[in-house]
């Protein structure tokens, strides 16, 4: 059989995931799931990137030991992986003993190649994203790509011989133009190499949370060697699993971490003898309001609130349809929302449930005997070629373009053929119609069954067959008297949140006399994630405890909050903001822009109502 090996990036769990993990992940799963069903072996790994200074900060801030943190976090990335239906075949953490072993035969291999060497470092280091940066690759003295001020490390190190390596690399990206995509970027890799490559600093002693050089206990290895060693970990190098996978087909990573991937880890590749991968990926970021998602500035959306809100699918195939493979894309819930009513319920969902309640109100549930339009059947067969080489071309927001615009195809043909009139006029003709759109709705199971896996999974279900091979989509092979199931709608449309019923409002009437306004102990405060306005506390309410999601962010820090006595509207329908319920809603006083929150100026009991 003949394999496929597909790799994203492991996740820095510095804290929870956002949408854009997410959104790498379901990229590489959507062509994960193609190639299995072209037959291929496939070998799909993720997973979650461990050791480095900034972990060991993390932990410490959260009162934990480095071990106890990534467990949880690791734990927390991998939830997110099953809720959206990630197949994976390895979720690789780099705290687990197969790893720690690989990574000590990668570092003998590099010393005995003579590639490493004991020497000094002076220069600036980025803790945020754990990299050796120079002068001039600074922005405004800053780290380029977190903006945030760098330390200055001077320490006793050990280098790597990256130098060495660097006309190599070169060489092997100008002979081969399809090694790393897109174009754009790697013009800027190439642009990078044509500057002499310095070597590289790989261990640290001023902190311990990493694995220890097997030459020299008191340095912990650089974590980008530790962690892009992983992909060899994940295929038991140097076992007889490794010969088969090796070389990736396809590294698919963010563009914050081209260098890391394209030099830093071909360098690596080069030293221990190994042949370079078959393509490095580097896909956009997913912006918010113009800004990159990012830990680090506290931006970030809850992928698993937007999964259970408007369903895994909807999800999935809003971030591949809207951001262009390759290039930055905006995430809004208005156009999430948008894809999800105007296309897969208006256009594609609207399609099938006409073909197939039609076919089970008029046809008692069988396909009827009807004759295929080989005229149809070419055009789709001609169009799923299409959709077939744009997705091994790697072209995943085109391919599914396409295949909407087949479904749209399906519409019009339905249209056009009129079946609820011919049914009374003529039914061979109603016959024709439906079996070739049968057909055309079993194609598109198949095609589309790689971006949203859970909604073919039904739509199968309710044809009545199994989509295990590409093979499926390209032909209208569905006979007469085949059996449907009971017909379900795949996707309901959403309307926009009313801004009012999200603020709250009154439960049982707007008559301010009848306000019930209670003091209450606010006993705990913390930002809500993915928003610059919004904190989450938690108010004790006489023998209660309430949670009120607040729009004060921006006027009050959390802790600025814990222990004060706030007034709090209490007979109020609960809302969701964010995903979060709040029951309730605070009162404050509004100058110019400028919050203040209404408080007791002497202590009461939490619970006493204010007259």
């Amino acid at each position: 059989m003949k394999t496929f090996f597909i790799s994203t990036a492991i996740d820095y769990p510095s804290t929870t995931p956002h949408l854009g993990h997410a959104y790498e992940k379901i990229c590489a799963d959507v062509i994960a799931r193609f190639k299995r069903l072209q037959g291929f072996e496939v070998h799909f790994s993720t997973g979650t990137d461990e050791h480095g200074l900034k972990i060991q900060r993390c932990a410490e801030k959260a009162g934990k030991r480095p071990k106890e943190f990534v467990d949880f976090m690791s734990g927390e990335f991998r939830k997110l992986c099953d809720e959206l239906k990630i197949s994976y075949d390895d979720f690789i953490r780099t705290t687990e003993e197969r790893h720690l072993k690989v990574v000590q035969l990668i570092f003998k291999k590099l010393h005995q190649a003579g590639d490493i060497y004991k020497g000094f470092y002076e220069g600036l280091y980025c803790t945020e994203c754990e990299t050796f940066y120079s002068e001039e690759e600074l922005v405004d003295g800053k780290c380029p790509v977190h903006k945030k001020k760098i330390e200055r490390v001077e320490e006793e190190c050990y280098f790597f011989r990256m130098s060495k390596y660097g006309n190599k690399i070169l060489d092997s990206i100008e002979r081969n133009p399809d090694f790393i995509q897109p174009e754009s970027r790697r013009n800027e890799i190439i642009n990078r190499l044509k500057e002499p490559l310095k070597n590289l600093c790989i261990s640290r002693t001023d902190f311990d949370w990493g694995i220890q050089l097997p030459i020299d206990k008191k340095h912990v290895l650089y974590v980008w060697v530790d962690a892009l060693s992983n992909y060899l970990t994940t295929i038991d190098y140097p076992t007889d699993k490794f010969q088969k996978f090796w070389p990736v087909d396809v590294h698919l990573i963010g563009k914050d971490i081209s260098w890391h991937h394209c030099v830093v880890w071909n360098s690596l590749l080069l030293s221990l003898g190994l042949p370079l991968p078959k393509k490095i990926f580097i896909h956009g970021f997913v912006t918010f309001k113009g800004e990159k998602l990012s830990k680090s500035k506290g931006l970030v959306i809850d992928p698993i609130h937007l999964a259970k809100t408007y369903s895994v699918d909807a999800l999935r195939y809003f971030l591949i349809r809207e951001i262009s493979f390759g290039q930055d894309g905006a995430f809004s819930e208005e156009g999430l929302r948008t894809r999800l009513n105007d296309e897969l319920a208006d256009v594609l969902g609207n399609f099938v449930h006409r073909v197939l309640t039609f076919t089970r109100d008029r046809f008692g549930g069988k396909v009827p005997d009807g004759r295929i339009d080989k005229k149809l059947e070419t055009e789709v067969g001609e169009r799923m070629e299409k959709v077939e080489k744009l997705l091994e071309e790697l072209k995943v927001t085109q391919a599914l373009e396409e295949i909407m615009a087949i479904a749209g195809r399906g519409n019009e043909y339905f249209q056009a053929h009129r079946p609820w009139k011919e049914i009374k006029s003529d039914p061979k003709k109603a016959a024709d119609c439906l079996l070739n759109c049968v057909n055309l709705v079993k194609a598109l199971c198949a095609m589309l069954s790689p971006f949203m896996p859970s909604t073919c999974a039904e739509l199968a279900k309710q044809l009545n067959l199994e989509v295990s091979n590409w093979e499926q989509a390209k032909k209208f092979d569905i006979k007469p008297g085949h059996p449907i199931r009971e017909p379900t709608i795949l996707f309901k449309k959403l309307q926009a949140h009313n801004p009012s019923r999200q603020r709250g409002e009154l439960a049982t009437t707007k008559d301010l006399n009848k306000l019930d306004i209670r003091i209450g102990n606010v006993v705990r405060a913390e930002r809500v994630q993915g928003s610059e306005k919004l904190l989450k506390l938690e108010v004790e309410l006489a023998e209660e405890r309430r949670t009120i999601v607040a729009g004060v962010a921006e006027h009050y820090r959390p802790e600025e909050l814990v222990g004060k006595q706030v007034a709090v509207i209490v007979n109020l329908e609960p809302a969701k903001l964010m995903g979060i319920k709040s029951e309730g809603m605070l009162l404050a006083a509004v100058e110019e822009g400028k919050i203040s929150l209404l408080t007791a100026d002497k202590p009461v009991k939490p619970g006493a109502r204010v007259e």
